[in-house]
């Protein structure tokens, strides 16, 4: 059965109809060609397809469309701003936090929450946030000293 859902992504508005078995993910990715999200397990394992969904950082692959109708709903092509990366996309570059990039986008969305709600994590904290995500390429301990790196940038602009 298919139903019309409202969806306000990366702060565009979207109507569209969906089966009441999508996920969130499908209707990014293949609906609505927001390709930052990525399918990595299906099972919310990984956490390629980490968005924020009001306010609260979700598996895409998880939520079924239908139940974020009316929601506000960023991924990370709704991080930079006015075409500058955020602190936390050049931290993940300047730090190489990244290699083949499948994990980055779920990494950045979930150190921005973090950072969001606490601006000066200890490591303990930064691992424990990013505990959801998986990284077959890098380690995590490059993406650890981006996220200490982006902290520090981001508290220097404040």
């Amino acid at each position: 059965m298919n139903i019309p859902i409202q969806l306000n992504v990366n702060g565009d508005s979207h109507t569209t109809f969906v089966d009441t078995r999508e996920t969130l993910l499908d209707v990014l990715r293949y609906k609505l060609a927001t390709m930052g999200p990525k399918e990595g397990c299906g099972n919310g394992n990984c956490g390629a397809c980490t968005v924020v969904l009001d306010g609260t950082v979700v598996n895409a692959c998880l939520v079924f469309a239908a139940e974020a109708d009316g929601a506000a709903i960023t991924t990370v092509e709704g991080v930079e701003a006015e075409g500058n990366l955020h602190p936390v996309q050049r931290a993940f570059i300047d730090e190489s936090g990244l290699q083949c990039g499948f994990c980055t986008p779920g990494f950045i969305m979930s150190a921005k929450a973090l950072l969001e709600r606490n601006p000066d994590p200890s490591e303990k904290e930064i691992r424990l946030a990013l505990s959801g995500n998986l990284c077959r390429c890098t380690g995590y301990d490059k993406i650890v000293r981006a996220v200490q790196a982006a902290s520090k940038a981001l508290s220097q602009n404040a």
